[in-house]
């Protein structure tokens, strides 16, 4: 029996110093999470902020009264499609980091020092707009929703100005998106240097909520992750403004690799 104990240790000894040597080799999908960009290195923390919906609309939604006994305290939150995605896809990129969601406007002073995931565009996220504001990119957006025309991208470009605006055709007596336009934005950040801020911003809900699957789309996000990796591996601070199509109701992920998709993008 003794003999067969030493013998069953030298087996096992051996056994678990060959798989430290030759550990077991990242799966397809380990691969893609690791080398997509929302894979952060360096920090513990991620947080992702979205809005709130403005008091007007809480109104009109059930369980939104934070004394309601069946209160929903995500049912306050703009952006749900693109927060549910991107936080399901972060914390698997980062498995050993902290996820955090914020609403605008009550983040925490250590909040703004983590790597930030801002969603959603300058009319309801404060921290969109300041932060865009800060990081001075060739790239405003305009969402004055009152004001007829006055919601669209616009770009400065070689000493020209470019608008780039939604497609919104009227179908069966009302206003049908057929085409949003959103930005994706990666930068330093400006509350902390050694953190990133993202930026993923459409006109309407549907434009965010496409620019966030095209990093997170298992069908697409390899190839744009490439697609960034090829024209932005230099620089720290970069935006793409994209096409995002939806046909009969349903978003589609933008390609990158497909030019018309790209409507514009720069790399400081």
């Amino acid at each position: 029996m003794n003999e067969l104990k030493q013998e069953l240790r030298q087996l096992r000894s051996g056994a678990l110093q060959a798989a430290i040597a030759s550990p077991d080799p990242a799966s397809p999908i380990e691969e893609s999470l690791s080398a997509g960009p929302w894979h952060f290195t360096v920090g513990d923390t991620i947080t992702i902020v979205c809005a709130r919906l403005p008091q007007y609309m809480l109104d009109q939604i059930p369980y939104t009264d934070v004394d309601d006994p069946d209160y929903i305290e995500l049912l306050t939150y703009s952006e749900l499609d693109s927060l549910f995605e991107l936080q399901g896809h972060v914390r698997a990129a980062n498995p050993t980091k902290h996820v955090y969601r914020r609403v605008a406007g009550e983040l925490e002073p250590d909040d703004y020092h983590t790597h930030l995931a801002v969603l959603g565009g300058v009319d309801w996220n404060a921290v969109t707009r300041t932060t865009l504001e800060k990081l001075q990119l060739p790239v405003r957006q305009v969402a004055e929703w009152g004001k007829e025309g006055a919601q669209y991208f616009e770009v400065d470009e070689n000493g020209t100005t470019a608008q780039y605006r939604p497609a919104v055709k009227a179908q069966g007596g009302r206003q049908v998106l057929s085409e949003d336009v959103a930005l994706y934005a990666r930068a330093v950040s400006p509350y902390n240097r050694k953190r990133t801020v993202t930026i993923c911003s459409g006109m309407y809900g549907r434009g965010t909520y496409g620019v966030v699957r095209a990093l997170t789309d298992r069908n697409f996000r390899d190839r744009n992750a490439e697609y960034l990796r090829s024209r932005f591996s230099g620089s720290d601070t970069y935006c793409i403004l994209s096409r995002v199509p939806i046909i009969h109701g349903a978003t589609l992920t933008p390609d990158w690799t497909v030019g018309d998709n790209i409507l514009f993008e720069w790399a400081r």
